[in-house]
């Protein structure tokens, strides 16, 4: 008996051993891209068994795009051009699901039929691993909110396009430095509570600070910092976005300026109520206290200074309700916008020595709020007026077009300086501008030194009240 064959029996024993046992998938085909045989672990990974996998063609297991790169590779392995190539491919599953292999072919070319051996890892899992990291890096780079990540010693490790942009240093002038050199001098201490909050695996969210530009720039920024954790749940670094919210601080802080302003102007108008209250309204009282005291000693001078003191009481009941007026226009709601102004500047006139023209060509009725801000940017224009212009004649035109309702007040008076006004520390072109925005409307003042001042509103009106009057 030929000692050979005992030893090939065995070593082909082995190999099929070795073919079936093996985690990666295998197969070997023939010249022509046929497989031939196919082991237990490319099946289980496919989802066919062996006959069915034995009954396609090597083009057939992958889509389209993939089959054509293999077997463009295939064809030169045929050829002899090359005797082995690598591939990352996709392969279909029997319920036409896909997963990703790496595909690694072989010649075999010692037989007298060379045959093809074929390799397939299962690495799906990698590919699926790499794109979430791919799609990971091009949001952080995308990303218009500064992104860095660091060492626990707080060394800078990666620095995105937005921490550029935010910050003024480049990828290359940051990565390696440590990341203090963004924070004020008064602020590094922060940083090191920052690093031990995330070492102790702790995170931070939407923490308010400042960081500093390469510029020297004072940055407000909204801060989260979290752990970077690896595979076995160890914290190796730390992540950190920064939003950069510096146009909301000042916003705020214009808002936080413009309720103050507004507070100090309410309490400027109560000031100035209080001293019409204590200074004329009081007086004339007690002046007619004293007549009254006086009649009560010669009670013959009553009959012939009666309709004087009737006189007096009627100007200070008519003051008095116009000063009541000012605080609550109830004409708006009883008599409309239009007349309720209407009578507010022939009264206001007749109180103050003016005259105030008041002209409209506004039919329909307007929105009460409406109604009480244009009042009140009349007030504070009339009062700056009498106070400051020294005029005797103030014009009021209330016109109504597509675009909304326009006021125009004017006087030929001192005028003024409206850019250094803006500027100053009075507070009544600070309220009405705000009255005007809360109705979103718009004002314009031009005034100079000796050129008078005209003052411009222009509140737009909702489509459907216009609607509204159109049907009408």
């Amino acid at each position: 008996m030929d000692e050979a064959q005992p030893t090939q029996s065995i070593n082909t024993q082995l190999f099929r051993d070795a073919f079936n046992a093996s985690p990666i998938g295998i197969a070997v085909e023939n010249l022509d891209g046929q497989p031939l045989f196919v082991n237990p672990a490319l099946c289980s990974m496919l989802g066919f068994s062996e006959n069915e996998l034995c009954g396609k063609h090597c083009v057939q297991f992958s889509p389209p795009d993939d089959a054509e790169k293999d077997w463009a590779l295939f064809q030169k392995l045929r050829a002899g051009s090359i005797d082995h190539y690598q591939l990352e491919k996709r392969y279909f599953r029997r319920d036409s699901s896909l997963v990703w292999g790496r595909l690694s072919l072989s010649l075999l070319n010692h037989r007298p039929s060379p045959l093809v051996l074929a390799m397939v890892e299962d690495i799906t899992e990698k590919k699926t691993t790499e794109e979430a990291r791919f799609r990971h890096a091009a949001i952080v780079e995308s990303s218009e909110d500064a992104i860095a990540s660091g060492t626990l010693d707080g060394t800078i490790v990666s620095w995105n396009a937005g921490a550029q942009h935010m910050y003024g240093y480049t990828e290359a002038e940051a990565v390696g430095r440590p990341i203090t050199m963004i924070l004020p001098r008064e602020l590094r201490d922060e940083e090191n509570k920052i690093l031990e909050t995330v070492k102790a695996g702790g995170r931070i969210e939407q923490f308010e600070t400042v960081r500093v530009a390469k510029t020297g720039k004072r940055i407000n920024v909204s801060l989260s910092v979290s752990p970077i954790k690896d595979s076995s749940g160890r914290i190796v670094g730390i992540s950190g976005i920064a939003r950069d919210i510096t146009e909301r601080k000042l916003a705020e802080e214009a808002l936080s300026d413009m309720t103050r302003k507004l507070v100090e102007a309410q309490e400027k108008e109560r000031a100035r109520i209080a001293r019409e209250l204590h200074d004329d309204v009081n007086q004339r009282l007690a002046m007619l206290s004293l007549e009254v005291e006086q009649l009560q000693e010669n009670p013959s001078e009553i009959q012939p200074r009666a309709k004087e003191l009737r006189r007096q009481i009627a100007e200070l009941s008519n003051d008095v309700q116009a000063l009541s007026h000012e605080l609550h226009s109830s004409k708006l709601e009883y008599l409309g916008v239009v007349a309720g102004i209407r009578s507010w500047c022939k009264e206001s006139g007749e109180r103050q020595k003016i005259e105030i023209e008041f002209r409209s060509d506004v039919s329909s009725p307007l929105p009460f709020d409406i109604g009480l801000c244009l009042l009140r940017v009349l007030q504070e224009a009339v009062h700056n007026a009498v106070k400051h212009s020294g005029v005797k004649r103030i014009e009021v035109q209330l016109r109504e077009d597509t675009n909304g309702i326009h006021v125009v007040i004017h006087d030929s008076g001192r005028g003024f300086d409206v850019e250094a006004a803006s500027q100053g520390k009075g507070l009544g072109l600070t309220s009405m501008r705000e009255r005007v925005r809360l109705v979103n409307g718009t004002i314009s003042i031009e005034s100079k030194p000796m050129g008078g001042t005209t003052i411009h509103v222009r509140v737009p009106l909702a489509s459907e009240r216009k609607a509204d009057r159109a049907a009408g």
